[in-house]
């Protein structure tokens, strides 16, 4: 049976490690044995803050929102209530983006919540 050399399978196995890891810090970047437990761990962060991400876009939504209806005399909570009362289903990350481009719109949202006629 013919002896088998694996030099080049090692070789691009290291490397592939290697070119994941560039940008990190000391040794975490240039040796294997560092590098794939950086490797590992930066995966890991990267799978886990996906998934947070999605959290921090809500909090970012409610706190725009917040701040809008304030601005026009109500609460978020009570906007909120509100919102449900009048059966309107728009989901946060409309509002946030209505009260950043359209604060005519919000502050008919706002109308809404409170229990008021609109104008139109």
């Amino acid at each position: 049976m013919p002896r088998t050399k694996r030099g080049v399978v090692t070789r691009r196995r290291h490397n592939k490690i290697l070119r994941l890891t560039k940008g990190h810090r000391a040794s975490k970047h240039s040796l294997y044995s560092r590098a794939h437990e950086s490797m590992l761990k930066s995966l890991s962060y990267a799978y886990r803050h996906r998934r947070e991400r999605k959290g921090d876009m809500r909090r970012l939504w409610i706190l725009r929102i917040n701040a809008a209806a304030r601005a026009g005399g109500i609460t978020y909570s009570q906007f909120m209530h509100g919102l449900k009362e009048a059966n309107v289903e728009v989901d946060r990350k409309m509002l946030a983006d209505t009260a950043v481009r359209d604060p005519q719109a919000f502050s008919q949202l706002v109308a809404v919540a409170k229990g008021e006629k609109t104008g139109n």
